[in-house]
């Protein structure tokens, strides 16, 4: 039989922390139809042809938690839902991306299932998964599938639309140290950390790299002039305009010479071991290609190295290998180039492959095929048997030699990139022996480089892989520095729109400037920016982003958490008023219609306490306060009633509560008690007037103190709640 195509009746991409996981997932609504009644092992051949397609799901642990386990339960009989899950998974893994965590959940509707994966792009999230439910029909139909052409295609989004691999693993450094990112561009600007205590990378560039010394690095002939009056070896040249200078300046420097663009990059245009007039010729052309000038410079025998300089401290360090073919009697250069070079598996087009794959008569095949045509070759020449051809003298910087370093030739290469000015520096250093001092082996800096690529020390095709993108977030971050400022997530049904401006006042007040998203708009530092509801991601986002903001409090609702996730990865406080009941809306959309269901929406905020951190909870609210065993970090009750059940547990516990007692509100820490303020006392008394309920006044006397503000300041803020902060430092002071 034939059978339609299983129904996607919603993608969803969210962005941030939600009722699954802290990372961005795809969320799909799919209706398996007549399929819901065909599992994995009632379709002939079903099983074999996924396999075939995909070997690589034997890798997918799945819920049996062992190597196979996807396989055992495909063998066994699963669901579409789920096979769609684990395929979408591993499409991405092939496409380069990482994508190892996925569900899929049956909702109240027979046959209608919630599939849910991680995705580094919500592009490549959503094509991936409709790439999975043509594979998987295809399965079941016993149709032909070319996956080649589909893993390509999501290759290429991957390669467009996800972070470059220099990038990506200074980002997972950040993660690995709980330093929270924000992606700002399609391209790779991205932020570490939040609002004031940002920083900013672009590759491996960062916000200290000064923008005169990447000028400097720019320029060889400017950056060789002033390595030298530093004392630093380089080897003498000359900018030249001409193919006639050039020759000129090589005669008068002596042969061999290095022809390079003077403003280069990544090798593109180097034409090493230039020997003879017609070489110096064509190496000029192909240089000035290049760059806004050419410039000959002295031949430094030895091998090429890149020294990663981070900080004043030599990180990594890779030595390059000349590519060569050995000549067969038969097989031409191009064709020796792709039985001997070509094939091997590290190189690829893709920017995650360390090495380069060698095309003559590509752009960047331009100088291999100049370096073969000064051997008198050329592509369709036939090499003599064990004869050894030259392809490539650099571009091939993949060898880790970083525990070779001589100390002296570290000093060196870290002196270079302090004379030039960057904070993160490429030094190309020439040298038969890296392991003795440059003197010693006439080695000299040949280039110093900005932005230097990072693959070579991450993916290196020989020896150790180095943690380059740790020592650079240690290089952005201190010891003791997160790059977090206090966060506050507030969720509930009951007034969370006037806790949240009480809870930001109080932090105004404390001196931090405070960022504000709530029902009532986006405000940033008391500066109303606008009336729009300002829940959503966009809008929370948005002061994270501002580096003139030391705080950030969000009011969020569960159909936000459901919808887009959160904007921040983890909190300071997190708020709870009470356990929201399900609304026609959410039961439709999300299909939430138990109070255990809205529990785990909720439970989102408290996730996402960080351990040194506090969970405010309504203890008056008994959902609620089974979120408290949820947090990481305290939890601090709140209560009207000082003889509350579980604000008196939680104090005998030696836990930290607000309640009020004989008309004071008090603070509680174990059986220590201290009287705030009484609610008789005008200014209070006004705002329980006014509308404000009590408990709002306690969540903020508790989130507030859960925040380190000193109790008096609180008192002193609570009463002069919206007046301008100079008054109220006169009234109290």
């Amino acid at each position: 039989m034939a059978f339609q195509d299983i129904q996607i009746l919603r993608m969803n991409y969210l962005r941030g922390p939600n009722i699954w996981t802290y990372r961005p997932i795809i969320e799909a609504l799919i209706d398996l139809g007549e399929m819901e009644d065909h599992p994995s092992n009632k379709i002939p051949g079903f099983n074999d042809r996924i396999n075939a397609w995909l070997p690589g799901l034997v890798e997918h642990h799945c819920g049996v938690g062992h190597r196979g386990g996807f396989l055992t339960r495909l063998v066994g009989g699963t669901w579409m839902g789920h096979i769609m899950e684990h395929v979408s998974i591993e499409l991405q893994l092939l496409a380069g991306a990482r994508a190892e965590f996925g569900k899929a959940r049956e909702i109240s509707k027979r046959g209608v299932y919630k599939v849910v994966f991680r995705t580094e792009h919500e592009e490549l999230g959503r094509e991936s998964f409709l790439a999975a439910r043509e594979l998987v029909m295809s399965a079941a139909n016993n149709k032909p599938y070319d996956i080649a052409a589909t893993i390509e295609r999501l290759k290429k989004i991957a390669d467009l639309r996800c972070l470059g691999p220099s990038t990506a693993c200074i980002v997972d450094a950040a993660v690995e140290r709980k330093t929270p990112f924000i992606r700002l561009t399609e391209g790779n600007l991205v932020q570490l950390g939040y609002g004031s205590k940002q920083r900013r990378i672009w590759t491996a560039e960062t916000d200290r790299t000064s923008a005169i010394a990447e000028s400097i690095s720019s320029d060889k002939d400017l950056t060789k002039r002033l390595l030298t009056q530093c004392g630093i070896p380089v080897p003498e040249g000359q900018i030249v305009e001409t193919a006639d200078q050039a020759w000129a300046a090589a005669q008068d420097i002596g042969m061999p010479v290095v022809v390079k663009p003077l403003d280069g990059n990544r090798g593109w245009g180097v034409s090493l071991d230039v020997n003879t007039e017609d070489g110096v010729r064509k190496a000029w052309v192909a240089a000035d290609k290049e760059g806004s000038g050419v410039l000959v410079e002295r031949y430094v025998r030895g091998d090429e190295h890149r020294i990663l300089v981070v900080g004043d401290r030599v990180v990594a360090a890779t030595r390059g290998e000349t590519a060569c073919v050995v000549g067969d009697g038969q097989s031409t250069v191009e064709q020796l180039i792709d039985s001997q070079i070509n094939i091997d598996p590290r190189r690829g087009d893709a920017e995650g492959y360390p090495l380069d794959i060698i095309r003559l008569h590509s752009a960047r095949g331009e100088m291999s095929l100049l370096e073969i045509q000064r051997q008198g070759l050329e592509p369709n020449s036939v090499p003599a048997k064990d004869r050894v051809v030259v392809v490539q003298r650099n571009g091939n910087l993949n060898n880790d030699v970083t525990d070779l370093v001589h100390p002296d030739v570290a000093a060196v290469a870290t002196l270079a990139a302090r004379v030039v000015g960057l904070d993160i520096a490429g030094i190309d250093i020439v040298t038969q022996d890296i392991s003795r001092p440059l003197e010693e082996t006439q080695g000299a800096i040949i280039e110093v480089n900005a932005g230097p690529g990072l693959l070579m020390h991450v993916k290196p095709a020989v020896g150790q892989p180095r943690p380059v993108g740790k020592a650079i977030v240690e290089h952005l971050f201190g010891a003791n520095e997160s790059g977090r400022i206090p966060v506050v997530g507030i969720v509930g049904t009951t007034q969370t729109t006037q806790l949240s401006q009480l809870v930001a006042w109080l932090l105004h007040l404390s001196g931090k400037r405070t960022g504000l998203a709530c029902k009532d708009g986006l405000f940033m530092d008391q500066q109303h920016l606008g009336k729009n509801d300002a829940r959503g991601f966009d809008d929370s986002e948005r002061l994270l982003i501002n580096r003139a903001l030391d705080a950030a409090v969000f009011e969020t609702t569960p159909a936000h958490i459901l919808n887009e996730g959160l904007a921040y990865d983890r909190c300071k406080v997190g708020v709870v008023t009470d356990m929201p009941s399900t609304d026609e809306g959410l039961i439709q959309q999300h299909d939430t219609q138990t109070p255990e269901q809205m529990r785990t929406v909720v439970r989102t905020q408290v996730d996402l306490v960080l351990p040194e951190g506090a969970a405010v909870l309504n203890a008056e609210d008994d959902a609620v306060v089974s979120l408290a065993e949820l947090s990481d970090g305290e939890v601090v009750f709140y209560a009207k009633a000082h003889d509350n059940a579980h604000v008196v547990a939680h104090c005998q516990a030696g836990g930290r509560a607000v309640f009020c007692r004989d008309g004071h509100v008090i603070l509680a820490r174990g059986d220590q008690e201290t009287p705030l303020f009484n609610l008789d006392l005008e200014l209070i008394a006004r705002l329980l007037k006014n509308g404000l309920h009590i408990s709002t006044l306690l969540a903020a006397v508790a989130t507030a103190w859960s925040l380190d503000i000193a109790p008096l300041l609180i008192r002193a803020g609570l009463k002069n709640y919206g007046q301008k902060t100079q008054d109220v430092a006169r009234m109290n002071g």
